[in-house]
């Protein structure tokens, strides 16, 4: 069997390069392991897919070399995809400020990419395992459990360590290890944070609650809903500075950003002096979490009016809501991670058409290199981009 390319791994990065190279002329196979294309894409954004961001730039993306995206961004920009789903009927909906969501379910964007890959004479061959990996020639050779394949070249879009259950492993970085490619760490992200006892117990308890907070590490904040869970915090803003997090970092988490908790509550008191510490966190938190705060902090005598509260004891308060310090123990890892920070060196990679620059018949695109967007759908728009780019140059 002999292909002009071969892309190996039909998720949202291979799937968008197998069409673009087919609709290039290649004679092109998309081979992969799974039994369904896509899979990460059905289960994303809780089964609607946030497929792309309209606010995407490179400022979005963590990777050792940050010019490295702007290229293919710049080429294939969201509206490019919007078009391509618009074109194929698919409904959408703008759940948060440009981030773009299937209306109906995430097998809409499925099924416009095998669509596009049938049009583009592609050829699908899934429950397929590579062998082996090898330079020949000027070309590539496959051996595989479907038997010898030759191709002109070979795109990597094997993905990164996340979600394992749905597949994933470190085939890509074994190939670019294999080719002498540097691989940089790699590490979950986008995930959930876990913590010891006694906040794992205290924050089960509260389990469903949610709000909007601000929360800091490294120089880096994020402002979304936090998410109490029976193991730790999650929700948009948690899995967003996971991404900056580093092992024995602290969080700060501003549970009020929008108020000067000091000054507002020296306030309360002058103008509503019998009003009780209890009833004013009830007015800005759900019921369950200003209860268990009471709990937390406040002693068996704090059940007395504001009046009775000194500046001391507010700013105390103050500290805990504005600026309150919570030490994960670690994140729930590669098993709920929606990517993979870290990956192939894009040092040595074309930032034109993604071909190693030592051995163009061998080329990385998607979640397999060391690009990683934010929460929102930037990885969507990544893997597009990557695509079209390697695809249109295959």
């Amino acid at each position: 069997m002999t292909f002009d390319v071969v892309v190996i791994g039909a998720g949202a990065a291979g799937l968008m390069c197998a069409a673009q190279a087919g609709y290039a002329g290649r004679r092109v196979l998309l081979l992969d392991h799974a039994n369904k294309a896509g899979k990460k894409i059905l289960m994303s954004g809780g089964g609607r897919c946030n497929f792309t961001n309209l606010a995407t730039t490179p400022q979005h993306f963590y990777s050792e070399n940050p010019y490295f995206s702007i290229s293919a961004l710049k080429r294939y920009r969201p509206e490019h995809f919007v078009e391509l789903i618009e074109r194929h009927g698919v409904e959408y909906v703008e759940k948060a400020p440009g981030q773009l969501f299937c209306a109906s379910s995430a097998k809409d964007v499925v099924r416009v990419l095998l669509t596009e890959c049938e049009w583009a004479g592609v050829e699908v061959r899934l429950k397929t395992q590579i062998e082996s990996v090898e330079r020949q020639g000027e070309g590539m050779r496959l051996m595989t459990s479907a038997g010898r394949i030759d191709a002109g070249v070979v795109v990597i879009a094997s993905g990164g360590l996340s979600i394992p259950t749905m597949g994933a492993t470190g085939f890509g970085y074994e190939i670019a290890r294999q080719f002498g490619l540097d691989v940089l760490p790699t590490r979950p992200a986008l995930v959930p944070f876990t913590l010891s006892e006694p906040w794992k117990s205290r924050f089960a308890e509260l389990s469903g609650v949610s709000l909007e907070v601000s929360v800091s590490c490294r120089e880096k904040q994020f402002r979304e809903p936090m998410l109490f869970t029976h193991r730790g915090v999650s929700g948009p803003v948690m899995l967003q500075i996971s991404s900056i997090w580093q092992p024995g970092d602290t969080l700060m988490l501003n549970l009020l950003p929008d108020e000067d908790v000091a000054t507002t509550l020296r306030e309360a008191r002058d103008t509503t002096p019998k009003r009780q510490l209890s009833t004013w966190l009830g007015e800005r938190f759900p019921k369950r979490l200003a209860q268990a705060l009471m709990a937390w902090y406040a002693s068996a005598q704090e059940s007395r009016p504001l009046a009775q509260y000194s500046n001391v004891e507010l700013d105390s308060w103050a500290a805990r809501l504005n600026a309150w310090a919570l030490k994960p123990s670690g994140t729930e890892g590669w098993r709920t991670a929606e990517v993979t920070l870290g990956g192939v060196d894009t040092a040595a990679i074309s930032s034109k058409d993604f071909s190693v620059k030592a051995l163009p018949q061998l080329r990385f695109i998607g979640e397999v290199l060391d690009v990683t967007g934010e929460l929102g759908g930037f990885n969507f728009q990544w893997a597009w981009a990557s695509g079209v780019a390697c695809g249109q140059a295959c």
